[in-house]
């Protein structure tokens, strides 16, 4: 027996609905394709394997985190971080390439391939096999265990239960079937190690199948990593210090149609952001005489990232040569700030362009829901 779906509380419901609502609104943001789509879905999936890593402790720039998505090195990370950053970047991509395959069914199989691609930076993680005995999870801080999953010998009767719950939707909102198989993946804990990703990375890949919004702008890791105290604490609270799959799981599930509301709210917010942002980077460009594309480089730069040689040239398509006139002619024009020398060289934003940041933001929303 697994974790049951629990029946939704009225206001969980009507959450529910605010949710819909909103994502709705985003899809009508996003259904004309634009120009600032690219770097939008790029700078949201580096988000997501961001926050979800740095709740284990691995934790990079957000400039690194975009360089992950890129395929590029990193600028700061240590050696183990960025194998583990690369490593989920790899099986994030997986599952978003996933989302639209006609012929994709969830089994035992995938699921362990998955943590292999997740967890093969080092093998003696066990990558891609149940864990061969019993497991505990441990709170440094307050030296103590306080879950023990099931015993090892149940692992694959369980996995097969939620497996066939996957492939079984029973009616109820995406959101909900995506945040029970988070909740059975962590509580099962069927792995020595990396089940918090893999319970995070498959409920991405629920939602992403839905289709209600570009797979990249499914995930709720990048909230779940900005609340990683609240979300510990509800996961312990339903979890009760050991497996006990007939526990409420309603508390997780409110949990996580707030981190759907507080998400969606922010895609929604970053993308006028964005779509205001780009707005007035078209009218500087075409003041100075400069080249169109040089404002994917200036678009990230107003946003705070450090803008490198190799990630301007591989979004706008151009010879590092080239690149390199286009970021120099952005510095004397007062755009941009050289920082670092050679190779090591970033580009930040001018104060011109920390100005035109400040006054495109939008006010945050005066709703928040209460969390658990």
């Amino acid at each position: 027996m697994i974790f049951r779906t629990p029946q939704l509380a009225p206001e969980s419901l009507r959450m529910a609905d605010e949710i819909e609502s909103i994502k709705a609104r985003l899809k009508y943001a996003l259904a004309t394709p634009m120009r600032w789509l690219g770097l939008l879905r790029r700078n949201t999936f580096a988000r997501a394997i961001r926050g979800s890593n740095s709740i284990e402790g691995y934790n990079v720039t957000k400039d690194d985190a975009v360089a992950a998505v890129a395929g590029e090195e990193p600028i700061s990370a240590e050696q183990e971080t960025w194998k583990a950053i690369f490593c989920y970047r790899n099986a994030l991509t997986y599952v978003l390439q996933l989302a639209n395959d006609p012929y994709f069914s969830y089994n035992e199989g995938f699921i362990r391939s998955l943590h292999y691609m997740m967890l093969s930076y080092d093998l003696a993680r066990h990558p891609g096999t149940w864990r061969p005995g019993p497991i505990y999870v441990r709170d440094d801080a307050r030296q103590e265990i306080v879950y023990e999953g099931p015993g090892s010998d149940d692992v694959p009767s369980l996995m097969g239960e939620l497996v066939a719950s996957l492939n079984a939707p029973d009616g109820t909102p995406a959101m909900v079937r995506a945040a029970m198989g988070h909740l059975n993946l962590a509580m099962i804990h069927p792995f020595s190690d990396g089940n918090g990703r893999m319970a995070r990375c498959l409920q991405t890949l629920v939602l992403a199948r839905e289709g209600i919004l570009d797979p990249a702008f499914c995930s709720i890791e990048e909230y779940l990593g900005r609340n990683t105290n609240e979300y510990y604490a509800v996961l312990a609270g339903v979890g009760g210090g050991k497996w006990g799959p007939t526990n409420d799981a309603e508390p997780w599930v409110r949990f996580s149609l707030a981190a759907h509301f507080n998400q969606a709210t922010t895609l929604l917010k970053r993308t006028h952001e964005t779509e205001r942002v780009w707005s007035e980077l078209e009218t500087m460009v075409s003041a100075l005489g400069l080249p169109d594309r040089v404002i994917f480089a200036l678009s990230d730069a107003t946003f705070g990232y450090r803008v490198r040689n190799a990630t301007y040239r591989s979004v706008a398509e151009i010879s590092e040569s080239l690149a390199s006139r286009d970021l120099k002619l952005l510095v004397e024009n007062g755009l941009l700030a050289p920082d670092g020398e050679k190779r090591g060289r970033v580009y930040v934003a001018s104060d011109k362009l920390r100005s035109l940041r400040e006054r495109t933001r939008e006010p945050k929303p005066a709703y928040k829901p209460v969390l658990p």
